[in-house]
Parts: structure tokens; C-alpha cells; sequence
């Protein structure tokens, strides 16, 4: 009895921790909308600084005041010879979102993000020379086409968003390919990801930051009718942007066996966008013709085949005495990126 009452417990905590998991993911993405088109403060160096700031902050308080997290040693050499790299990374793929977030409405630029695990699989194939098996290609072609079809057919369409979106999926992409080779021995959970990552972040983005907006910072608080509640809501996407952190450690930490095809579930992409855009829909209102809307299906379940097709992949036995190295496949078969789809969805900064 009491054995099924823990059972009970423990999915009913899987379930709750997914769902502020959604909720935190969603708000970060509208309040960056809200500031950017309603507050009329277009200035995404900024509000990713903010967000650095709040999110290294958060991580110092949750590790060493609150002790929630033991915090993972790293040695001073590898802080500047890998945490620094790939603090430059997300860096890059955090300020693209915000700037394509700035240009092109939620719904596109979720879409267009959609198109990272294509970039993943040409990167992985050009550069460590990764080879896949016929159905991950076969999976990219609805991802590509509805890319496409999406962005000929996208109402708002705008050439600077567009390229910053795409260019975030080689950011992300990018981040995914070195996170092996670059933090090697270290087992980082989001928080400490946060921790090491958001001050050399903050560092690298405050200089760019003042230089290319300071001036117009500065006049938007001169004009703007109400400064208060506007910093009220810019501060408060950088602390939901470290509560989608943490919540990220919460899931992990919850979710158990007894839910592992809800967590996959949680995790889709057709299911995320769908809600991101059905949110950002209700608020902007930004118009989506009948074709832009066919498009972004057919993205989403390119998506979802190639998640799929992994998966099935990922089951079947490695060859034995198969070299494992980035440029030597375990198998003709192989697919698997070189971080894990939960760790690269679960590690690190909110985009």
C-alpha cells in the first residue's frame, strides 16, 4: 500500500516538475518578446547581459548560500582553457535568440530553431567526418522543406531575424559538437553550467553591450514613460530565465523510471513549439497565413522523425572493438551526437 502511494508521489513530482519545467521555458521566450515589441526596448546585448547577471547571480546563491547543489570543482587552467570557450559559445547562441527575438515573431523564429538538428548532423558530417545512417538524412528533408516553406510563406518576415535565428541553430549546434571535447571529465548539472558559464558571459557581453547600445539605453530611459515597471519586467525575464535553469536540475532530479515516455514526451519539440506559439499567438497576435502554418508542421514533424529515428538507432548494439573516437564512427549505424539529446537539452544556459 504504502509502496504505491510513494509510486504515486514520485509521478505526480515528475509531472509538476515538468510542467514548471513548460511554464518557465514559455514565459523566458514571451517576456523576451513583451520587452523587446512592447516595452520598446530593442536592445538584445542588454537584456542578455541582464540575464547573464541575474542567472551567475542565482547559481552563487543556490550553491553557496543556500547549499541546494554542491558545487563541481574545476581547476583554475580549465576555467580559461574550457569553461571560457564554451562560455563564448553560448554566449553567441543566447544573444542571436534575443536579437532574432527583436525582428521575427516567436512563431518563426521557434520554427527556424527547429532546423538545429539538421546543422547538427552537416556539422558532425563536414567537420569530425561522423558518419549517419540513411534515415537521419531522410529525416532532415520535412525539416529543410518546412524550413523553407515556412519562411517563403512568413508574413513578418524579416532578412535580420531570419539570419540571426539561423545562425543561433550553428550556435547551438556548434555548443553541442565541442561540449564533449571541451568539458571532458566534468559532469556539470545546469547550475553548475550556470555557475562557471554566466560571469565569463556577463564579461565577454558587457563591453560589446556598452559600446553598441549604451547611448540608446540611455535615451530609452530618458523617454520612456514608465522606467520602473519596465526594469520590473526586463529583471524579471532574467530571473525566470535562472528559474528555467534550476527547473531544468528539479526535473532531472524528480523524473525517475517510472516516467521516462512522459519525460520524451516533455521533451518533444512539436509539443514545445506548438505551446510557445499557440502563447505568443494569444498575446501578439501576429498574423500566420494557412500555408506558414503547414510549414511549421511539417518542421515540427520532421523534428519528431528524426528524434525517432534516433532513438531506434541508439538501441541497436555497438560493434565490438570499433575505435570510439569523433572521426572513426561506432558503426555505420551510428547517430548519436556527441553530447546526449538530455544532456544538451537539460545542460546549460535557457536557449
Amino acid at each position: 500500500m504504502e509502496d504505491g502511494k510513494t509510486s504515486n508521489w514520485g509521478m505526480l513530482r515528475a509531472v509538476l516538475s515538468i510542467l514548471q519545467w513548460w511554464v518557465f521555458n514559455v514565459t523566458v521566450i514571451i517576456m523576451n518578446k513583451w520587452i523587446f515589441q512592447n516595452l520598446d526596448f530593442k536592445f538584445p546585448l542588454t537584456v542578455s547581459c541582464i540575464h547573464f547577471i541575474c542567472s551567475a547571480v542565482g547559481a552563487y546563491i543556490v550553491i553557496k548560500l543556500l547549499k541546494l547543489k554542491p558545487l563541481i570543482e574545476v581547476d583554475p587552467e580549465d576555467r580559461w582553457r574550457r569553461i571560457f570557450p564554451m562560455s563564448f559559445v553560448f554566449c553567441i547562441n543566447i544573444v542571436l535568440g534575443n536579437v532574432s527575438l527583436r525582428y521575427i515573431p516567436v512563431s518563426f523564429m521557434q520554427t527556424i530553431k527547429s532546423f538545429t538538428p539538421a546543422t547538427t548532423v552537416i556539422l558532425q558530417w563536414l567537420v569530425w567526418r561522423k558518419v549517419f545512417e540513411w534515415r537521419i538524412w531522410a529525416s532532415l528533408v520535412p525539416i529543410v522543406g518546412g524550413i523553407l516553406l515556412t519562411s517563403i510563406t512568413e508574413l513578418s518576415f524579416d532578412i535580420s531575424g531570419f539570419c540571426a535565428a539561423l545562425f543561433g541553430c550553428l550556435a547551438t549546434s556548434t555548443k553541442t559538437i565541442l561540449a564533449e571535447s571541451l568539458l571532458h571529465g566534468y559532469k556539470f548539472d545546469s547550475i553548475n553550467t550556470v555557475y562557471y558559464m554566466a560571469p565569463f558571459a556577463t564579461m565577454i557581453l558587457s563591453v560589446p553591450a556598452i559600446l553598441l547600445e549604451g547611448a540608446g539605453v540611455f535615451n530609452w530611459f530618458y523617454t520612456h514613460e514608465s522606467v520602473s515597471s519596465a526594469m520590473f519586467i526586463i529583471f524579471g525575464s532574467g530571473v525566470s530565465a535562472f528559474c528555467l535553469n534550476f527547473s531544468i536540475f528539479y526535473v532531472i532530479h524528480s523524473t525517475t523510471q517510472l516516467l521516462p515516455s512522459m519525460l520524451q514526451a516533455s521533451k518533444s519539440e512539436l509539443t514545445f513549439v506548438a505551446v510557445a506559439v499557440l502563447v505568443s499567438w494569444l498575446i501578439f497576435r501576429n498574423p500566420i497565413s494557412v500555408m506558414n502554418a503547414f510549414g511549421c508542421a511539417v518542421t515540427l514533424l520532421g523534428c519528431t522523425f528524426y528524434g525517432y529515428v534516433r532513438h531506434k538507432l541508439s538501441q541497436q548494439p555497438v560493434v565490438p572493438g570499433t575505435p570510439r573516437t569523433p572521426r572513426t564512427p561506432r558503426s555505420r549505424m551510428e547517430l548519436l551526437p556527441l553530447v546526449s539529446d538530455k544532456q544538451d537539452r537539460f545542460r546549460g544556459l535557457y536557449f
